[in-house]
């Protein structure tokens, strides 16, 4: 229960701070958003700073988790280097607000933040350094620090892209798409432009399996229509526990910052079967009431298996509800 109770303060850190930044992240916030207690908070965290610190973590992790059995089980440099990338990308758009503050937030988390921030780099930094081996013989090989620019370059180009996702309007584009472009970056000092160049047309690698060759995918339920990231199961359960929500209401309580994104994952659960707008019908103007349909809740419940409960107390959250709808 302990573990579970911190994750869900971790996620909660990880949403708000996607949303305000890590200047005006709070406490109270925090513990409100998890649905905790000031006393569960502190037997979790010494403070907001070591909370911090625990939710990149937890972010490190759950991209370790993809990136480094794909990559080790490529034999080739160049390879596993692509299948990292893919893994990374991937983790992104899944996971957008760990990966915001991974990539994002944790540049102005603080001192302890940036030394764990450096820390992580200076992995990449080795992985990418191994390329040098891989060159072509009589090539000039490349002097160590180049694996130090182009790390700092992608996290550049990958963190451009993440804030114009949130941006007025938003770049709709997920970030998986600067796959070739990032991974000719990566190879341009190692193999040379012409493997530069063949790099920006290749497409990414498919997703890696198990050892039982399921996907390691978010992949749909039978009937769903949509893949079940991340983000989507957020949003079922934030409409199980809030029958009639609208969409600021569901943004909220998924961790999802972009009106536009949320407008539009809403209309693609509606297309799909999986909710309905009770609103329907009602005065042109009215706010959106979603709720789960049948075949929404069946898949609902396969949820919380999968990605945990987001939630809080569900007398604090009603209330709460309560309290945005008046």
């Amino acid at each position: 229960m302990e573990e579970i109770q911190r994750t869900k303060i971790l996620e909660a850190t990880a949403a708000l701070v996607a949303e305000r930044g890590v200047g005006a992240l709070t406490l109270g916030d925090t513990m409100a958003r998890a649905g905790v207690s000031r006393r569960v908070f502190y037997e979790c965290f010494d403070g907001r700073e070591a909370c911090l610190l625990a939710a990149f973590d937890l972010g490190v992790e759950r991209a370790a988790e993809r990136i480094a059995p794909a990559y080790a089980a490529q034999s080739r440099w160049r390879d596993a280097i692509r299948v990292g990338l893919a893994e990374l990308l991937r983790f992104l758009d899944d996971e957008p607000a760990l990966g915001r503050l991974c990539i994002v937030y944790s540049l102005s988390g603080g001192a302890a933040l940036l030394r764990r921030r450096a820390e992580v780099q200076s992995i990449l930094w080795a992985l990418v350094d191994r390329g040098r081996a891989e060159g072509a013989a009589g090539r000039n090989e490349p002097p160590p620090v180049v694996a130090e620019g182009v790390v700092g370059a992608v996290l550049t180009v990958v963190q451009t892209r993440l804030l114009a996702q949130d941006g007025d309007p938003p770049d709709e584009r997920p970030t998986i798409e600067l796959f070739g472009s990032l991974m000719s970056l990566i190879a341009l000092p190692y193999l040379g432009v012409g493997a530069a160049r063949r790099e920006l047309t290749r497409p990414a690698p498919a997703q890696r399996t198990t050892s039982g060759g399921a996907s390691m995918e978010p992949t749909p339920y039978e009937d769903l229509g949509v893949r079940l990231t991340y983000r989507t199961g957020r949003v079922l359960q934030a409409i199980a526990r809030y029958p009639g929500a609208s969409n600021r209401e569901v943004a909220e309580r998924a961790g999802i910052i972009d009106q536009g994104q949320i407008s539009k994952l809403l209309s693609r659960l509606e297309i799909v079967g999986v909710i309905a707008n009770l609103s329907e019908g009602t005065s042109r103007g009215a706010p959106n009431a979603w709720r789960l349909t049948e075949h929404g809740e069946r898949v609902e419940r396969g949820v919380e298996g999968r990605f945990g409960s987001p939630s809080a107390d569900p007398e604090s959250e009603r209330a709460g509800h309560s309290e945005s709808r008046s």
